[in-house]
């Protein structure tokens, strides 16, 4: 998991929806179209300044993203894009726009909010009992997926341990053709929430998924894996109130803390990987920020690793580590 404080990502889905508005808007006829902008603007002015009191009602509340949040929760509610608000009429603006804006201010993450998060090219079933998947895990995944790609295997053996809505595992199945995926999670509530999002991508007929700890799973795997990826909880105890409210408050428990210093689980993740891969086989584990070199030091040559290297996120932060079974 992350301790990442924002809890909205800039996806892909969303750049996408900017650049089909601004084609959109490029392809007009020239003819009418002055009178056209104006009655849009006209017509949207009240949302416009509905979102302008949300976004600083927000910002007071402590929200990292406000202005972001504001339109997104304005965009669900009248059931548009983002980049179609102008289209929103006075006459059509829908009060309980304020009842989610206050749900968002109590720190409700925008994504149990909305139902849906955004990881990569995948919009995700999301909700109360499963991990909301951050942006700083997509960096981490790109890596793994390269690396499967550089790999000579026609049908690449990959475990995505403690996977939660099952981000990783599908994002991994739906951008590496013929890959297989096995993902793994002890949370019956998170395991009904990635059977979910199996069950609706096309990718997920190579995912399978296992009620499992992740520490003892899959045996029948033992020395077949090709690589070996997970997010794990990471947060000591002892940091739980620092922990954004977003997280701590709605994010499960198992899939945030692991022991005084964080490090439990992926100790015991650290033997689960080299059971399971293959000679030459890679693993990749996130971490927080400052766990970096902690982590890298499990992964020890005399453990029977190589090439342990850390890696940075998106915010040029230390994030996961890297290494190969020798």
């Amino acid at each position: 998991m992350s301790d990442s404080t924002p809890v909205t990502s800039d996806s892909t889905p969303v750049a996408q929806d900017a650049a089909g508005g601004g084609n959109g808007a490029a392809g007009g006829s020239r003819g009418g179209s002055a009178g056209g902008a104006a009655a849009e603007a006209k017509g949207s002015s009240l949302l416009r300044a509905e979102i302008a009191q949300a976004s600083l009602r927000l910002a007071e509340a402590g929200v990292g993203s406000p202005r972001h949040d504001a339109e997104e929760l304005a965009a669900w509610v009248h059931g548009v894009r983002r980049t179609e608000l102008h289209r929103v009429r006075d006459h059509d603006f829908d009060a309980r726009y304020w009842e989610v804006i206050a749900r968002r201010a109590n720190r409700e993450p925008l994504q149990h909010i909305t139902g849906a998060a955004y990881f990569r090219y995948l919009e995700l079933a999301v909700g109360p009992g499963v991990f909301v998947p951050r942006p700083e895990t997509e960096v981490m995944v790109g890596w793994a997926i390269d690396k499967l790609r550089a790999l000579d295997v026609a049908e690449p053996l990959i475990v995505d341990l403690c996977t939660g809505s099952g981000a990783i595992a599908l994002s991994i199945a739906q951008e590496v053709p013929r890959a297989r995926v096995h993902a793994v999670e002890l949370s019956d509530e998170a395991y009904t929430w990635a059977a979910r999002n199996i069950a609706a991508s096309e990718a997920g007929e190579r995912v399978a998924l296992h009620l499992a700890d992740a520490v003892t799973a899959l045996p029948e795997l033992d020395g077949r894996v090709d690589v070996v990826v997970s997010n794990p909880p990471y947060i000591p105890l002892t940091e739980w109130e620092y922990v954004a409210p977003e997280a701590r408050d709605h994010d499960p428990e198992l899939a945030l803390f692991s022991g005084p210093d964080g490090l439990d689980l992926i100790r015991g993740l650290e033997r689960t990987a080299q059971r399971l891969l293959k000679p030459g086989g890679w693993a990749a584990f996130e971490h927080s920020d400052k766990q970096g070199g902690e982590v890298q030091r499990i992964f020890l040559e005399e453990r029977g690793w190589a090439e342990a290297s850390d890696h940075r996120d998106l915010t040029n932060r230390p994030r996961f580590v890297t290494a190969r079974k020798g």
